[in-house]
């Protein structure tokens, strides 16, 4: 259901997962709509910046000599993506780190994995993520169940998050809301209100799973967030 939030001001921090060159350019490993995505993480980075709201980066780096069991591998032994010798891992300039924010690099899914930045954003009194990047139904399904498991509400900026394919995209925001107990789904715009102070509606759970989502009224239920 939708009800009104607001945030309290130095309670929230913006998380950016993954948002690197491969899934531009890339063709094993586009995003779907990607420049939509970039644009909108831009505009909730511009208004993080302006309300002193704490931004940090995220890039998932594969190096195979450590991955973990069954990792895709290559012919010529390179990871089958975010290889660490790709260049392509790199951060998208327009949506990069400015400041000296905070780039953290990880090798598996989750933002939240060892040595993950919990305790830091702990320290800083922080109570609501707001989570966009790539992808949904993966690297963003990780890091928002750890970031609920530790204690975060997250705010879900769904059309600042993308997949492989839409319905990828689309089914993966639909499993991750039926779950995202004491945080919220939004679009861009909502959140940097949220962000700039204001109260504004947004979509929470209510119960175990109320989103009985089938093939054919997905991308409803979805826009319906």
């Amino acid at each position: 259901m939708k009800s009104p939030i607001s945030i309290r001001k130095g309670s929230v921090a913006a998380c950016f997962i993954d948002l690197q060159e491969e899934h531009r350019k890339d063709s094993r490993y586009l995003v779907e709509g990607f420049g939509e995505v970039l644009r909108n993480v831009q505009r909730l980075q511009a208004t993080a910046r302006i309300h002193g709201v704490p931004l940090y980066h995220w890039a998932y780096v594969v190096d195979v000599t450590s991955s973990r069991p069954f990792h895709p591998i290559e012919a010529n032994g390179k990871s089958a993506f975010s290889d660490k010798d790709d260049p392509l891992t790199a951060i998208c300039a327009e949506v990069g780190p400015q400041g000296g924010e905070k780039t953290i690099i990880k090798s598996q899914a989750s933002a939240f994995g060892p040595g993950s930045m919990a305790a830091e954003l702990r320290a800083q009194g922080i109570e609501w993520l707001v989570v966009a990047g790539v992808w949904t139904e993966a690297c963003i399904d990780a890091t928002v169940k750890d970031a609920v498991t530790l204690g975060f509400r997250v705010l879900l900026v769904k059309d600042a998050c993308g997949s492989g394919s839409a319905a990828m995209h689309q089914t993966g925001i639909l499993n991750l809301a039926n779950r995202l107990y004491g945080g919220a789904v939004t679009n861009t715009e909502s959140a940097r209100r949220l962000m700039a102070g204001e109260s504004v509606e947004v979509w929470q759970v209510e119960g175990a799973a109320p989103l009985r989502f089938t093939f054919e009224n997905a991308a409803e239920l979805y826009a319906s967030l």
